[in-house]
């Protein structure tokens, strides 16, 4: 069987190409090219990256390809990230990249190239399984949840996940960078990359700036209306934002111990350009029991039951969160959690779970 893996140049990819060439499969490393804006050594690592892909496929013993989707990222990924952010919601880029690009570009140009399946090194698992007579596959959570990645791949769909292997769904990170340095692989230590893959280490304010103009308006006090301040721009804002608002000074609300609380991010009036803050970070603006979420992509093809106990995240760092879909129609979910949930934040991801399955998920509005 011919499978063809996205290598990044990272541990994680280059230990997914050596199990697969150890359990005997055609493999052929591909390096995806997706952004050249400025593709400059001080914060993008592509050129460093391909090095070292190229040097692992020569350790392994595997053919190397290199494409470039630069363009189809940046009309499919990236203008939708600015697009989101120009409207006031906080997005989540590398979600759109795994179903547009590397779970849709990626795999088309791996079935031209004859692939059977194509690999990727997320922390993932998938499942077939035979529903009512009918073949479906399941995502599922890795083994490892420190490494647990299926969050950001729940807009994938049965045809995308039936050509899908990921082979490191039942490994701990530890023992992938063992096999690596067993295996004489010198990303065996290399750091993971952080942050949003096109921005790299820079400063976020920084590069947004370079494509959405500052917009000045008022930051209010959201409890009576106070004027504390002026923002930049209320894309560089997110809910739940405690740091770079520049009003730390401002006195207020105190806590037990005679400290002033932190001011917050609990809201943003677009169409008046306001940014709202409160004191506290348990100030009740800032917990919602529910949430309302469009775009909804559910794996199996079927809607999940209503009043039934599931589990959700509302962003990647939380833990799963007990919770009930209400109402499913016209393309929404309402979906009600057991507790409150902190800073819930329009514009990214809320993911549904039973058990280790990945139901599906949207995007909160």
């Amino acid at each position: 069987m011919k499978v063809v893996v996205g290598m990044s140049g990272g541990v994680d990819s280059s230990v997914t190409a050596l199990l697969l060439k150890q359990q005997g499969y055609q493999v052929t490393g591909l390096f995806m090219k997706n952004w050249e804006d400025d593709d400059d050594d001080e914060y993008c690592s592509t050129r460093q990256d391909l090095v070292d892909v190229a040097s692992v496929c020569d350790v392994i013993g595997i053919d190397l390809e290199v494409v470039n989707f630069s363009a189809e990222y940046k009309d499919r990924v990236f203008a939708d990230f600015l697009r989101e952010y120009e409207a006031g919601r906080t997005p989540n880029p590398d979600i759109l990249c795994n179903s547009e690009i590397k779970f849709r570009c990626f795999l088309d140009h791996a079935m031209q190239l004859g692939a059977d399946k194509i690999a990727t090194g997320h922390y993932a698992g998938v499942r077939e399984w035979v529903n009512d007579g009918r073949t479906e596959y399941q995502l599922l959570k890795a083994e490892d949840g420190t490494k647990d990645q299926s969050y950001f791949l729940y807009r994938l769909t049965q045809a995308q996940l039936a050509k899908t292997l990921f082979p490191l769904g039942g490994l701990y990170k530890r023992e992938v960078r063992r096999i690596a340095a067993d295996a004489g692989l010198h990303v065996a230590e290399k750091k993971d990359s952080t942050g949003i893959c096109f921005i790299g280490e820079r400063p976020f304010r920084e590069f947004l700036m370079r494509y959405l103009p500052t917009k000045p308006g008022e930051i209010r006090n959201l409890d009576d209306g106070r004027v504390l301040g002026e923002h930049q721009g209320l894309m560089y804002h997110t809910i739940g934002q405690r740091k770079g608002l520049h009003i730390g000074g401002i006195k207020g609300k105190q806590d037990e111990a005679g400290e002033h609380d932190a001011w917050y991010v609990a809201a943003k009036d677009v169409k008046a350009n306001v940014l709202h803050v409160v004191q506290g970070h348990d100030h009740p603006a800032l917990l919602k029991h529910s949430l309302t979420a469009t775009e909804l992509n559910w794996i199996s093809g079927r809607d999940p039951h209503t009043h039934w106990v599931y589990t959700a995240k509302p962003r990647y760092r939380t833990p799963d969160m007990p919770c009930e879909i209400d109402a499913l129609g016209d393309g929404r979910a309402q979906i009600v959690f057991a507790q409150p949930q902190w800073a819930l934040t329009p514009g990214q991801s809320v993911v549904v779970y039973e058990s280790k399955v990945c139901l599906g998920g949207g995007v909160i509005v």
